[in-house]
């Protein structure tokens, strides 16, 4: 389909060109830029009564702003839009402490469960992590990445599918996302979901039941999917409890006996050994007789400062307990992380959903809070940013505006093409899927780029025709005619090259161009129209400004050389 409207929009473009410009080899004097003449006479039937009745057509105008600026608060909220990979990443954790056979065991499972599915082609699993990986796993923790044939299935379709039978598993929690847009999630939030809302306190045990509090009212929120708390659990441990009266007897300190322990069970690195081009790590720690074992752990004899060796049980009591397999911790906090992916709505109203049912059903005790991150939090984050450095951006065009045309009057009667604009982008997101998110903030700063050229072509020529001496009135409608050419140029040389990618929006690799382009298109559409009537309409009105008008002849004789 794009290199159909690709062929499409190529061939098109030199019969429009052909059709719309003027012949090359008129004379000087008929040099003017041409449209089809009953292109030209339908649009000054248009324009005379729009000069004639200026306050109907700028109310109506600024009606469409505002309606399009209340549709705002109503539009969806993402990050980046869905990929089309082709592929999953199927993330399954069982009960901390698992086995690496039972954890192989429910892999296998899984699998089995995918390759039954007709759009599934292949998989391949990992189990577990090294422990000096840079995301380390235990082997409850397993990845299986899942080639699809998306041929004759869609992508929302296979995904719902493929949650709904893999409930059959039981005690695992299953994530599901894309290779990419997996990892991106990982690195915005540190979780395998679009959302995290992370609980932060003091106590663990007291995190856990608030973590599955909100896990219960995130569940009640449409949109969910993959809910899970972060997997807490007590696991079997050998636990040393220092003695400190028996350690004083012995002129033993706490640090001095902790570090021992350290290195006699866990090990140092002391040196490496070289073996032809290969090195190895030289560490010492207590060989297995004395480490196999509580008792033998119990039964370790530790050197003390007053010279004597003594067992490990005479200065602390080594006995089996239970406690936390892991604990979290960010910006010095006990944390514990509650993860949602979305399906079938926008992150940003699931987010705002689940903050307020949060807010109003669970109560956090003095000490604890929540921070929602993930997609959402980047979503809000780019968008800050963004509108900030737009702001600057117009800010930066408005002085350019006028110190060309030496009046703020008319550079602002240009930069009324903005504001016309963004109804038809508004609406175009409105009607492609209501989503917000980065490719569309771009396609909106493309747009007003374009709508403020369109704008510098009519008042630049108004302009020119004062300067030769032409009535106000007659200028207005004459430039309008003779400038109808140009900004349909403009508009049409980008609106062909926009429509193969408006048109692919399913297409893998095209996810980001999309929404950019239906943006560009809609606004184009808007202030192409709204451009050649408001514009004349208000330049008739407010255009005439005796500081500028000093300015005129030299800007205009510019202006010809550059048209």
């Amino acid at each position: 389909s794009i290199l159909a409207s690709l062929a499409v929009a190529l061939a098109l473009t030199p019969a429009l060109c052909a059709y719309l410009l003027p012949n090359a080899k008129e004379t000087a004097a008929e040099h003017e830029p041409k449209v089809p003449r009953w292109l030209k006479d339908r649009y000054d039937r248009v324009l005379r009564p729009a000069l004639r009745h200026p306050r109907m057509l700028v109310g109506g105008a600024a009606t469409a702003v505002l309606l399009a600026l209340a549709a705002v608060p109503f539009l969806g909220q993402a990050f980046l839009p869905e990929f089309q990979e082709g592929a999953l990443v199927i993330s399954a954790l069982t009960v901390p402490g698992t086995s690496l056979d039972e954890s192989d065991a429910l892999g296998r499972r899984i699998e089995q469960i995918l390759l039954a599915h007709p759009a599934v082609r292949g998989t391949a699993r990992r189990t577990g992590r090294a422990e000096l990986d840079e995301h380390a796993q235990g082997t409850n923790a397993a990845e299986i990445d899942v080639r699809l044939d998306l041929s004759e299935h869609e992508l929302e379709e296979v995904v719902a599918e493929l949650r709904d039978k893999l409930t059959a598993v039981p005690g695992t929690e299953i994530t599901m996302g894309q290779p990419l847009g997996h990892r991106i999630d990982h690195m915005l939030s540190g979780t395998r979901a679009s959302i995290a809302i992370k609980l932060f306190g003091p106590d663990l045990y007291e995190l856990r039941r608030l973590g599955e509090q909100i896990r219960a009212v995130a569940a009640t929120v449409p949109g969910t999917a993959d809910l899970a708390v972060e997997q807490q659990a007590d696991v079997p441990q050998a636990r040393i409890a220092m003695n400190r009266d028996a350690m004083a007897r012995y002129g033993v300190t706490p640090e001095y006996l902790a570090e021992i322990i350290d290195v006699a069970f866990g090990g140092e690195r002391v040196s490496q050994v070289l073996e032809g081009q290969n090195s190895y790590g030289l560490v010492v720690r207590f060989e297995e007789g004395s480490r196999g074992s509580l008792e033998r752990i119990a039964g370790a004899l530790i050197d003390t400062p007053v010279g004597v060796q003594v067992p490990l049980s005479s200065l602390a009591e080594v006995r089996n307990d239970r406690g936390p397999n892991a604990i979290s911790r960010e910006n010095v906090q006990r944390k514990i992380v509650i993860q949602s992916n979305v399906s079938g709505r926008d992150v940003g109203s699931v987010v705002q959903e689940i903050q307020r049912k949060v807010a109003d059903q669970v109560k956090l005790p003095p000490g604890y809070n929540l921070e929602y991150g993930g997609q959402f939090e980047s979503a809000n984050e780019a968008t800050r940013r963004i509108g900030l450095l737009s702001l600057l951006s117009l800010g930066a065009i408005l002085l350019l505006l006028c110190w060309e045309f030496r009046s703020v009057r008319q550079a602002l009667l240009v930069m009324v093409n903005l504001p016309l604009a963004l109804v038809g982008g508004v609406f175009a997101v409105v009607f492609s899927g209501g989503v917000l998110n980065i490719a569309t903030l771009v396609g909106f700063i493309t747009l007003f780029g374009i709508a403020v050229r369109n704008g510098i072509l009519l008042v630049s020529h108004y302009n020119h025709l004062l300067a030769e001496g032409v009535p106000l009135e007659e200028a207005v409608e004459r430039g309008s005619l003779e400038r109808l050419n140009p900004v349909l140029m403009t508009a049409l040389s980008a609106g062909l090259a926009l429509i193969p990618l408006a048109i692919a929006g399913g297409e893998p690799g095209n996810e980001i161009q999309s929404p950019m382009a239906v943006v560009v298109l809609g606004g184009l559409l808007s202030a192409v129209v709204l451009n050649m009537l408001v514009v004349p309409a208000l330049f008739l009105r407010y255009g005439r400004d005796p500081k500028a008008e000093r300015h005129v002849s030299e800007s205009s004789d510019a202006q010809a050389t550059v048209v």
